[in-house]
C-alpha cells in the first residue's frame, strides 16, 4: 500500500478483515506499505497490521513478494503509481478520482487496458457501490422494480471547512487533489448513480464556486483535520479548488438528474443522499441510514401505496451472508472489506474487477465536462465517451 492516512487506515481494516469474513480463493497477506516520512510510516505499518514500511513507494514496485498496489495517495500521485504498477505486472486498486485531469485518466485506463491482456487488474476505489442497501437498489432497478427511470437527484453534503480558519490542507490545492468538492465527493454521487441505474450521464450544465479563497498554511493535517501555524498572523495560501458544485445532467436513458457537492452544507458530516424516481417506483438510499431503503411501489393498489423502510440486513441481501443474523446492523468500514473481497475474487479467478479503470475514466470526463460548463457561463456540454486504446 502507498499512503497512510484516512483512506490507508480504511483499505488496511480492510485488508486485515477480509479473510477472516468470506471464504476467498486467495490469502491477502500486507507485506509492506509506504510513506515519505520514515517514523510515521513505521508507526502507520505497526497500528494498521502491515510486516514492513518503506519510503518509496518505487521499492513496492521492484519486489517480487508483492503482488497487488493499492493506492492510497493524493490525486496527483496516481498516475505515476498506477503506471509504474501495472507495468510491472502488479494488480492494482486505486483510490477516486482516479486522476486530477482527462489526459492522467486516459494514460491510466490505456495502461490498464494493455496490462490486462497480460493478465493484471486494476480497479478503483469507489466504496460506497459496495454498501449493500446501496448494491440492493441496483438489483431492484435491474429487476425492472422501479420501471423506466425518470428522475434522479443526489447530493453529498459537508461541513468540515466552514470555518474560515480551517487551513489549507492538500484537498484545497488544484496541483495536489485536481479539483474541490467536485472531484472528491462528487465523485462518488455521479458512480453510485450511475452504477444504480446502470444509465450513464450523457450531458451536463454546471456551476461551482469557491466561498473562501485564501487560508492558513497548516501545521499538521491527518484526513479530514487539520490544524493552523502559531502566531497572531499565520502565513496563508490560495485556495485553489472548488468549495462547491451543482449541476444538471441528462442519463442515457432520457431521465433527468440533479447533483450537488458541497463541504459547506453547515451542520452536514456525511451526508450522502440519492432518490430514484422510475415509472413504477421509487427507492432513496441515505448514508446516514446506511442498511435502510425506503422504497415506493407505485404497482400496488392505491390505498396500500406509501414508502416503506427495508431494513437490509438479510443474509440474502448482498454481502450479508458473511455477518450477523437479520437486523444486526453494519457501518462505514465494511464497504472497503466488501471491496476487496471483490477484487480478491476477481483476481482469483481472472476477471476484470469493477469499477474499472475505463468506468473512472467516464467519471473523470463527466467531471470534467462540470468543469468546462461552470467555467463558461453553465452553458450545456456534452460527456465524451471513454474510448481509450491499449499502450503498447
Amino acid at each position: 500500500m502507498v499512503g497512510y492516512a484516512f483512506m490507508g487506515a480504511a483499505h488496511s481494516q480492510a485488508w486485515r478483515t477480509v479473510n477472516r469474513v468470506f471464504d476467498l480463493p486467495l490469502r491477502a497477506r500486507m507485506v509492506a506499505i509506504a510513506g515519505r516520512d520514515t517514523s510515521k510510516v513505521a508507526a502507520a505499518a505497526t497500528r494498521l497490521g502491515w510486516d514492513e514500511s518503506v519510503t518509496d513507494w518505487r521499492e513496492l514496485i521492484a519486489r517480487d513478494d508483492i503482488d497487488l498496489v493499492d493506492v492510497c495517495t493524493p490525486g496527483d500521485s496516481h498516475c505515476e503509481i498506477a503506471v509504474a504498477a501495472l507495468r510491472a505486472g502488479k494488480h492494482v486498486l486505486c483510490e477516486k478520482p482516479l486522476a486530477n485531469s482527462v489526459e492522467e485518466a486516459r494514460t491510466m485506463t490505456a495502461t490498464a487496458a494493455r496490462a490486462r491482456i497480460d493478465g493484471v487488474r486494476a480497479m478503483v476505489g469507489f466504496n460506497y457501490r459496495r454498501v449493500p442497501a446501496v448494491a440492493y437498489l441496483r438489483e431492484l432497478v435491474a429487476n425492472g422494480r422501479l420501471g423506466a427511470i425518470r428522475h434522479v437527484r443526489a447530493v453529498y453534503l459537508q461541513d468540515w471547512i466552514t470555518d474560515p480558519q480551517f487551513p489549507l490542507v492538500w484537498r484545497l490545492q488544484r496541483d495536489k487533489a485536481g479539483s474541490g468538492a467536485l472531484g472528491d465527493i462528487g465523485a462518488h454521487i455521479v458512480d453510485l448513480t450511475q452504477y444504480v441505474t446502470g444509465e450513464l450521464i450523457t450531458g451536463v450544465s454546471g456551476l461551482t464556486e469557491t466561498f473562501i479563497r485564501e487560508r492558513p498554511l497548516p501545521a499538521e493535517a491527518s484526513g479530514l483535520s487539520a490544524s493552523a501555524g502559531n502566531g497572531a498572523t499565520p502565513a496563508t495560501g490560495p485556495v485553489t479548488v472548488d468549495d462547491a458544485a451543482l449541476f444538471i445532467a441528462r442519463l442515457s436513458g432520457g431521465g433527468l438528474a440533479s447533483y450537488e457537492a458541497t463541504r459547506f452544507a453547515t451542520g452536514r458530516k456525511n451526508g450522502l443522499r440519492v432518490e430514484v424516481n422510475g415509472s413504477l417506483g421509487s427507492a432513496v438510499f441515505d448514508l446516514e441510514r446506511l442498511n435502510e431503503l425506503e422504497f415506493y411501489d407505485a404497482t400496488v393498489p392505491g390505498p396500500q401505496q406509501g414508502f416503506s423502510r427495508i431494513l437490509v440486513t438479510e443474509g440474502d441481501h448482498p454481502y450479508l451472508s458473511a455477518w450477523w443474523p437479520p437486523g444486526h446492523i453494519i457501518g462505514y468500514e465494511h464497504s472497503f472489506t466488501h471491496q476487496i473481497r471483490d477484487l480478491i475474487e476477481a483476481v482469483a479467478v481472472g476477471a476484470d474487477p469493477s469499477p474499472s479503470f475505463e468506468e473512472a475514466l467516464q467519471v473523470q470526463l463527466v467531471l470534467d465536462a462540470v468543469e468546462r460548463s461552470a467555467g463558461a457561463g453553465s452553458g450545456w456540454v456534452p460527456v465524451a465517451a471513454p474510448t481509450v486504446q491499449a499502450l503498447a
